[in-house]
């Protein structure tokens, strides 16, 4: 008789600690522990060093104030440190957070953020936290005004971008599987216009994926993202081979939001039925493996993680 199946607790235990936002960045990781336990000065630390670099602060202190307390901590960071700017957006965020699970007021959480932008006005950390509001709410948010805010401070703002992408794609759904949605055109526009050596490249491939979503979702696409031919048309397989192209001659791996990208991208290249690529990037991303787009539309992701890497990979 095969033993009894674990426990349902475990199986949610182990597949939460298989997700972790805070993706390879030991610092953070450390940090997130520390204020866990009420010691915030690590992540006082931790926001110092990182400076401008907008989009590793947005990616610290989106993660940091996911923590349950981190509210609680932030404002007793602020008690201590009343003038501190990386305490007002810590405490501004982490009460986005609290808004976007039903914990706390939304008007509370915008408020804070603008308290926190007027404190750094040069900082679009707080202005994500009202993007993040914004997209929560659908069409009727006002994404695209908050992401000009964004973008005025940081125009490659990678996790705003993503963002708009995901709130564009669920526009005229019932248009069905339509190449000339707007939210190509963004993600197409806003790759052009960055550097050549930002990861916005990648931005028409996180596009096609969450336009997937969307039309999954309206019953417009078949649920099995492989079977759904979403990605084998002819533009899909230009946005495919030009984002592995790009991926092969990119040298900053130390952007701190790179493995959602990588995620993304094996997901196309497996959904492709491009193999070999697939396994390439299976290679770099290890085990480091994100939610999106493996949930698309509503599958288990690390299930769909794993067979997806065990079939690129041969080790089946």
């Amino acid at each position: 008789m095969p033993p009894p199946p674990p426990p349902l607790g475990r199986v949610r235990r182990r597949a939460a600690q298989a997700f972790d936002e805070a993706l390879d960045d030991e610092e953070l990781v450390a940090a997130r522990t520390a204020l866990a336990q009420g010691r915030w000065q690590k992540s006082r630390s931790l926001l110092v060093r990182t400076g401008d670099d907008w989009d590793r602060r947005g990616h610290r202190i989106t993660v940091l104030a996911r923590e349950s307390s981190c509210a609680t901590w932030a404002r007793d960071w602020l008690l201590a440190e009343p003038d501190s700017g990386d305490g007002a957006v810590l405490l501004a965020l982490a009460q986005v957070r609290r808004a976007l699970r039903g914990k706390d007021r939304t008007d509370r959480a915008r408020e804070a953020c603008h308290r926190a932008a007027a404190v750094l006005p040069a900082d679009p950390t707080p202005w994500l936290g009202l993007l993040l509001l914004e997209c929560a709410q659908g069409a009727g948010g006002d994404a695209v005004r908050v992401f000009e805010q964004i973008r005025s401070r940081y125009a490659d703002h990678h996790h705003a971008h993503h963002l708009v992408v995901a709130w564009l794609a669920e526009r005229r759904v019932e248009a069905g599987p339509d190449p000339l949605h707007e939210v190509y055109d963004f993600a197409n526009w806003s790759a052009e216009q960055a550097p050549a050596d930002s990861p916005l490249a990648i931005l028409p491939v996180i596009a096609h994926a969450e336009r997937y979503r969307a039309l999954a979702a309206a019953g417009q696409e078949r649920a099995d993202p492989v079977a759904s031919g979403h990605w084998v048309g002819r533009r899909a397989r230009q946005v495919m081979k030009a984002a592995f192209d790009w991926w092969l001659e990119w040298e900053h791996e130390e952007h701190p939001r790179r493995l959602i990208d990588l995620n993304f991208l094996a997901h196309a290249k497996v959904c492709e039925g491009r193999s070999a690529e697939a396994a390439a990037l299976f290679h770099r991303i290890g085990d480091k493996v994100t939610p999106v787009p493996w949930s698309y539309p509503d599958r288990d992701p690390l299930t769909a993680f794993r067979t997806a890497r065990t079939t690129a990979l041969g080790t089946g």
